[in-house]
């Protein structure tokens, strides 16, 4: 039975490393993601500016 909470406590263990792990890669990957795609905005607005494009 020890040996069987053992294992139990080694993998919730691993797992729960494994999420923080991935939780932090995802929102790091994702926030310079965000970031990109703000900047493609930025350019083709100003883009639009620069070329008098009429916003009606």
């Amino acid at each position: 039975m020890k040996t069987v909470l053992l294992l139990k406590d080694l993998y919730l263990q691993a797992f729960r490393d494994l999420g923080n792990y991935l939780v932090r890669n995802f929102f790091r990957v994702f926030a310079w993601f965000s970031f990109a795609m703000f900047v493609v905005v930025l350019y083709a607005f100003v883009f639009r500016l620069a070329t008098g494009f009429a916003f009606d």
